[in-house]
């Protein structure tokens, strides 16, 4: 059963209830690959996230950073050996295309590791994302990006929501006639297990141009 956690971003580190889900559902710990959103940039890439993942008790026998450094080649044969697979947060356009250079998209959905993203590196698990000045992305116009495509639905994440309701729902309209799109701020999560979506924290739905906010189900 494939397990995916689309997660937004944690000013301290993961509130107790989804440590202990994390805990749950990552139980080998052998590696893990963490792939940059700064391919470029390597100092200190991934401590934030990683000390989320040690501060909930979930450590590895070793540690893998994908970025360019690391040769293609390797790079995919890390993530396929990888008992977890994190995205980590930053420059979504710079993961993007670091994504599609090293080909590692097939690589990670073919694998049976916990697939893990935050912010951007969530948005990038998606099967599409709508790049747009609006929610802080450097392009000229806005455009439609093609993700992972984990699972088939978009994710808009780490974006102050709650004030911005009206400009994200008529931002996302066009994309949400399309495909449904969880939207989050901090502190929350949206987790596939299997055929079944749970979300943590507050997480709005996006579909065919109505908004509305979801229960929490973890």
């Amino acid at each position: 059963m494939k397990t995916h956690y689309y997660l937004g971003w944690f000013n301290n580190f993961f509130p107790e209830t989804l440590g202990r889900l994390l805990q749950e559902d990552i139980t080998d710990r052998k590696s893990i690959a963490m792939i940059s959103s700064n391919p470029s940039i390597y100092e200190d890439d991934g401590a934030t996230e990683r000390s989320w993942l040690d501060q909930a008790g979930i450590i590895f026998d070793e540690y893998h950073l994908i970025n360019y450094r690391v040769q293609k080649e390797e790079a995919q044969a890390k993530i396929q050996n990888a008992s977890v697979i994190f995205l980590l947060g930053g420059n979504i356009l710079a993961q993007n295309g670091f994504l599609m250079e090293y080909e590692l998209s097939d690589s990670i959905k073919e694998s049976s590791a916990v697939v893990m993203g935050a912010s951007a590196g969530a948005i990038n698990m998606s099967a599409k994302w709508l790049g747009s000045k609006t929610f802080g992305y450097e392009v000229e116009k806005s455009s439609v990006y093609n993700g992972i495509g984990l699972d088939n639905f978009s994710v808009l994440s780490h974006f102050d929501l709650e004030n911005n309701i009206v400009l994200v729902q008529s931002e996302l309209s066009p994309l949400s006639e399309e495909i449904n799109i969880y939207a989050s701020n901090k502190d929350c999560a949206v987790r596939v297990k299997g055929d079944k979506i749970d979300v943590f924290g507050t997480v709005f739905l996006i579909s065919h141009s109505k908004i509305r906010k979801l229960d929490e189900t973890l």
